[in-house]
């Protein structure tokens, strides 16, 4: 049986807890929390068994294999980039790096040590998304308009604040930078393609929040084209009234057409010219992940991360995942919010990216 995993979380929010229960549910076990106080990371403890409050640098002295950062934006490159000089696997949340420059650093020294270095982007773990990949891997012509949209409603209301919204801690762009992101890689690992130019038009519902102007971006139009020669377009939005997290594409080609609903994500509809059909979630349908979800108990936001943890894990045991998110994954991501971000100030002119 091989070792159980030792890992450290570094973030006490949302994002902490939930890579706190990923870890136990992939088979590991978190040894170390650290928060923003002693008191928030003594809090998180008290619901983890057998995990102790510690500050960044124990966790950088001690002997864990994996340190998570689940922390604001604003300190993702140093933390992790202490974490991989300190010779331990790391987990980043997103962006990887306020800036492609940081991000392009870590992908680096990520490849120079040799040690395993991911980034959540986790919705690419539901099995509709897979089986998608699948079929238009399998061959066919390939999809030639690809849209979609990511839509939420959590920063809606006036008066609703967050460290997201400050420059300083989340970076230049948020919405794109928060969840377009999760879209375009989304769209990237399914149907093979790359973006290769957009332009973007970003706005905000409210200018002013917590008593201060607003910088960064509640929503956005973004139109793309890719290497395949596809036409794409991409709605993004954080104050979208009664979407809570609707990550929706439609991957359209000539012979068949691909949707998927990640709030309905146990279906996949795939269009044909003659019929169309929904094709329901089943492990043992070819082109899917194994998973030990049994076909009819609905898959969800914790499997996918457990799955991607699991994932991540397997990887530091020497073990090759398809599919994994790494480092790479993460600096193109900083890439494309490079380039969203300078289309949107020269009026959405058209921004190459390295493919």
């Amino acid at each position: 049986m091989p070792q159980q995993i030792q890992a450290a979380v570094v973030g006490t929010g949302f994002m902490g807890s939930v890579h706190t229960r990923a870890v136990t549910a992939a088979g590991g076990r978190v040894r170390l929390l650290v928060g923003s106080t002693p008191d928030r990371a003594r809090a998180l403890a008290r619901s983890v068994p057998g995990a102790e409050p510690a500050g960044f640098e124990e966790v950088l002295a001690s002997d864990v294999d994996v340190v998570h950062i689940c922390t604001p934006n604003h300190l993702h490159h140093d933390m992790a980039r202490r974490v991989l000089e300190a010779g331990k696997h790391v987990v980043c949340e997103k962006p990887l790096a306020v800036s492609a420059e940081e991000a392009a650093g870590l992908a680096a020294l990520a490849a120079r040590t040799g040690l395993v270095a991911t980034v959540p982007f986790v919705y690419r773990f539901y099995a509709s998304v897979r089986l998608a990949r699948s079929m238009i891997a399998a061959g066919g012509r390939a999809p030639w308009l690809l849209h979609g949209s990511y839509l939420q409603d959590w920063l809606a209301a006036p008066d609703t604040d967050n460290w997201r919204v400050d420059t300083a801690r989340g970076g230049g762009s948020r919405a794109f930078g928060d969840i377009g992101i999760h879209w375009c890689d989304l769209m990237e690992f399914v149907t093979g393609q790359r973006v290769t130019a957009l332009q973007a038009s970003l706005g905000r519902a409210h200018a002013v929040r917590g008593g201060r102007p607003v910088t960064t971006e509640d929503g956005g139009v973004i139109s793309f084209r890719t290497d395949a020669g596809a036409l794409g377009s991409l709605v993004i939005s954080q104050a979208s009234a009664g979407r809570k997290n609707r990550l929706w594409f439609s991957f359209d080609g000539p012979d068949a057409s691909y949707v998927f609903d990640q709030e309905r994500p146990e279906t996949l509809w795939v269009g044909g010219q003659d019929a169309d059909r929904t094709l329901t979630r089943d492990p043992a349908r070819a082109g899917t992940r194994p998973d030990g979800l049994p076909a009819g108990h609905p898959q969800g936001y914790h499997e996918c991360f457990a799955d991607f943890v699991a994932d991540t894990y397997a990887a530091v045991r020497g073990q090759a995942p398809d599919g994994l998110p790494t480092f790479d994954a993460g600096l193109r991501a900083a890439r494309l919010t490079e380039a969203v971000l300078t289309s949107a100030a020269d009026n959405a002119a058209w921004t190459e990216i390295p493919v």
